[in-house]
């Protein structure tokens, strides 16, 4: 019997239930796409009807007065502040659930790993309305210090420079953002870590290498897409925040060089705040910042995969 004929058996043979579980599969990721493709067009459509009838530059107008007649709004400081305290955020967090993880998984005694695995898991089911008062009420009140600290160092800069007003900044927000994404991060890159080959490792160690030198060798290759993965689901959320950004944020639409100065926006913050007072015409242009968030977590996630791609031994294509 031929190749073909045995594999045209295999399918003439193939069980009804997993006909059947194919077909779900397959729809399932079909209502994905058309799921996705249902919110870009509405999405797509809405902003369109209130880009047109903008006054301002949709892209760099320092403004947002949807409301008045006739309306004048822009982005500039949405993407500005969006695009900062995400960056401020993964810059902290990524290093930092590095570690945690590592240490749960390579160093930590199995009872005091279980024990921080559940108190990590335990902060990641923690609502951000929570971690937004949190920040208003105890941190934005105790980074004055550090920020007099940064101010005295590196103030000339103009990054860092501090004026002594009250810590509700971008820099104040990515700190809270970076807490936030700290257990997401932490627990898929330590799932990540425990599953590389224990062959490799021990391989490492009998040729006399030491902890360090199997965890960099063996550990953090295998694991790179793996930590690539954890940190866009961190980056995700981070870009989309809204309660806990709005709590400790003061919002303005200005562009400070310094990103200890109060002020700023982002898109989420901008929409939660502004969506109860808006009208027909600022719903729509609400929609279309919503447009521009969503089309900007489309390409982070897309420029990770590109990352990933780029490196078969990391993507698992690797012959």
């Amino acid at each position: 019997m031929t190749r073909t004929a045995e594999r045209a058996a295999e399918r003439t043979a193939e069980r009804p239930g997993d006909r059947i579980f194919s077909a779900l599969s397959r729809g399932s990721g079909i209502a994905l796409l058309v799921i996705m493709a249902a919110i870009a067009v509405f999405l797509a459509i809405r902003a369109a009807i209130a880009i047109s009838r903008d006054e301002g530059n949709f892209l760099t107008t320092f403004e947002w007065d949807a409301n008045a007649d006739p309306p004048v709004f822009g982005i500039a400081v949405l993407l500005f502040g969006t695009v900062v305290s995400s960056v401020i955020a993964m810059a902290i967090a990524v290093p930092v659930a590095t570690g945690i993880a590592l240490f749960i998984s390579h160093y930590a005694p199995r009872r005091v790993a279980a024990t921080f695995s559940y108190l990590v898991d335990l902060l990641a089911a923690v609502p951000s309305i929570i971690y937004g008062l949190w920040g208003a009420l105890y941190l934005v009140p105790r980074m004055g210090g550090l920020y007099d600290w940064l101010d005295q160092f590196f103030g000339w800069t103009g990054i860092f420079a501090y004026d002594g007003t009250p810590a509700r900044s971008l820099m104040t927000v990515g700190i809270l953002l970076a807490i936030m994404i700290l257990p997401i991060i932490t627990s898929v890159t330590r799932e990540v870590f425990r599953q590389t080959p224990k062959s490799n490792q021990e391989a490492a160690l009998a040729l006399g290498a030491t902890r360090w030198e199997v965890i960099r060798m063996t550990v953090l290759p295998f694991s790179r897409s793996g930590i690539i993965s954890a940190s866009m689901l961190g980056l995700g959320r981070a870009l989309g925040e809204t309660m806990a950004v709005a709590t400790v944020l003061s919002p303005s639409f200005l562009i400070n060089a310094s990103l200890l100065e109060s002020g700023g926006a982002t898109f989420a913050q901008n929409i939660a705040s502004q969506f109860k007072e808006a009208g027909s015409m600022g719903r729509d242009a609400l929609i279309a910042s919503g447009l521009v968030l969503f089309l900007l977590t489309l390409l982070v996630n897309g420029a990770a995969r590109l990352i990933i791609a780029r490196r078969k031994e990391y993507s698992g294509t690797a012959a």
